[in-house]
């Protein structure tokens, strides 16, 4: 008879954000130090369509009200997602990342940690990479636009901000978790933004505040200040931006190790030098995540590292930088809904 941590495993796998095999087997570990067996069984039959209890029941061929009690639970514990509807609670699969690693912020410890770490490459390198379209998406800092810039809207954060209806903010996970084994890099906490469905989900279940939309632009501009690169969900209509650092998100962190992070990323920007503005100062060096600007007598991009952030051109004084927007060919044009990019990853891994 199959484990129930190897099918789960396998279950998530077929998600589109993926879940694939290592050789040493940690990514079974992880699953048991999350899931009870009971739990794994329950998970490794959800699909990612919210259902309620009844119509999850019926297809599992068990009993409603347990599993109702049961799926409650699960959905406290951050291992399953759990949304209103019409005065109905729905339940659907969560995604390893972005899902359930990140319920997990308030409740991490250092054997999972070190798992997750361990992990974290093969999960890059299985899945991120090799999927055109990503879960997460590169958008320009605010002070890097100029005036004659075309932006649309979806990469105009501060116009993705006051859409919401819903914001909560919540930590990020990667500077919490490098915080408790001592790697922390000192910069802001509570750096998470989510909307939405995903917004009252976080709030309900403790791993995050309600702020305004006037809050939530302050925190961005704070964020901006801190050196944070800003990534929002992949789509036109994100769910969520994070405020991500080169020292410890998992993303940048893993982009670093690639020649060409450009290549691995979903931006529609790169930044320019203009050598007869450049003081020489470095102020760009130290803000960049990617180590894509060189500095001999004036400044230098390195195209094929700078994922379009803008960093550096808001901590230069002398204008020497600015982002120029990629030809069309280059462009990154989100998906319209989250639904559209999880389709297109699963597509792209060959699951459809």
């Amino acid at each position: 008879m199959e484990d129930v941590y190897t099918r789960l495993a396998a279950h998530l796998d077929n998600l589109p954000a993926g879940f694939p095999p290592t050789e040493s087997g940690v990514e079974l570990r992880i699953l048991k130090r999350l899931f009870t067996p009971e739990e794994a069984d329950i998970a490794a039959g959800l699909v990612m369509m919210p259902e309620p209890p009844a119509a999850i029941a019926k297809r599992l061929g068990v009993d409603p009200g347990p599993l109702a009690d049961a799926l409650a639970d699960m959905s406290r514990k951050g291992l399953v997602f759990r949304l209103r509807k019409n005065g109905e609670t729905h339940y659907m699969a969560a995604q390893f990342v972005i899902g359930i690693w990140e319920y997990h912020v308030n409740d991490l410890d250092e054997d999972l940690i070190r798992d997750f770490n361990e992990y974290v490459p093969t999960l890059m390198k299985k899945t991120w990479e090799r999927t055109e379209t990503k879960q997460l998406r590169v958008v320009p800092v605010a002070r890097s636009i100029s005036a004659p810039m075309t932006v649309m809207d979806y990469d105009a954060v501060e116009t993705l901000v006051r859409k919401q209806k819903k914001i909560v903010v919540a930590p990020c996970i990667c500077r919490r978790e490098h915080d408790m084994v001592g790697k922390g890099c000192g910069k802001p906490l509570e750096t998470c933004l989510v909307f939405g469905g995903g917004a009252h989900f976080y709030e309900e279940n403790g791993l995050g505040r309600s702020i305004t939309r006037d809050e939530a632009a302050d925190l961005l501009h704070k964020g901006v200040e801190a050196g944070l690169v800003l990534q929002a969900g992949n789509a036109q209509t994100p769910m969520n931006i994070c405020m991500c650092c080169g020292d410890c998100c998992q993303i940048l962190k893993n982009l670093n190790t690639l020649e060409a992070p450009a290549d691995a990323v979903s931006t529609s920007y790169c930044a320019e030098a203009d050598p007869d503005a450049c003081t020489a100062c470095e102020a760009c060096v130290d803000q960049c995540q990617m180590a894509a600007i060189e500095v001999e007598e004036t400044a230098r991009v390195l195209a094929q590292r700078c994922i379009g952030c803008g960093l550096c051109v808001a901590v230069c004084e002398f204008d020497a930088l600015r982002l120029v927007e990629k030809g069309p060919e280059e462009r990154h044009v989100p998906p319209v809904h989250p639904f559209n990019t999880y389709m297109n990853m699963a597509r792209e891994r060959g699951l459809l």
